[in-house]
């Protein structure tokens, strides 16, 4: 288990000047935009606009804080997203927009390059054990409030903006228990191989 605490994440302001990133975990470690494998990011929306276009990544969008937003992906009718949603998954290089619903959000967002790794978000409100099916690694991100994690006999402690990543080998049996009211999300990352025949 690697924990990651808010304070040591990097925040980037958008050239556009209508919001800011902050890259809570990235594989390879150091990757960059281009060239990564996988990302898990929280972004701040503070305007209406499109989407930066990511060609061959698929992505998927949870809000974790504020109004909502109404997302519009390439032809299909707009969805409204809100912190009450289930998250929503869509390809990076499917043009996208979103308009605010009432003021700045703050969401998660994840993506991985296709054909590489595959992903899957969802939120978690009550104690979850930890199952990574098919998976090879996981993330628990604490949104807002408390989050504990407990593997053997002991336990950690995430506060909003922390994360933990979790690896198939050694962490199966951890306990995710976030702290009513407390916010958390679970990303499942599974790398592609390829199959022999």
């Amino acid at each position: 288990m690697r924990i990651i605490r808010a304070s040591d994440c990097r925040t980037t302001a958008w050239k556009n000047g209508g919001g800011s990133t902050t890259e809570i975990a990235v594989g390879p470690s150091g990757a960059s935009l281009d060239h990564f494998d996988w990302r898990v990011s929280m972004a701040r929306v503070a305007s209406d606009g499109p989407f930066s276009e990511f060609a061959g990544i698929d992505r998927t969008l949870a809000v974790v804080t504020g109004g909502g937003l109404l997302l519009s992906i390439g032809d299909a009718a707009p969805i409204t997203l809100d912190q009450d949603s289930d998250p929503i998954s869509f390809a990076g290089d499917m043009p996208t927009s979103a308009r605010l619903a009432a003021g700045a959000i703050t969401d998660l967002n994840v993506m991985t390059r296709r054909g590489r790794f595959a992903h899957r978000l969802f939120r978690v409100r009550e104690p979850h054990h930890c199952e990574f099916g098919d998976s090879d690694m996981a993330l628990a991100v604490a949104c807002s409030g408390t989050l504990e994690l407990t593997f053997l006999k002991d336990s950690v402690t995430l506060t909003a903006g922390d994360a933990a990543v979790l690896s198939c080998a050694g962490d199966a049996a951890i306990l995710i228990a976030p702290k009513p009211p407390a916010d958390c999300y679970v990303v499942l990352l599974r790398e592609c191989r390829s199959q022999a025949g």
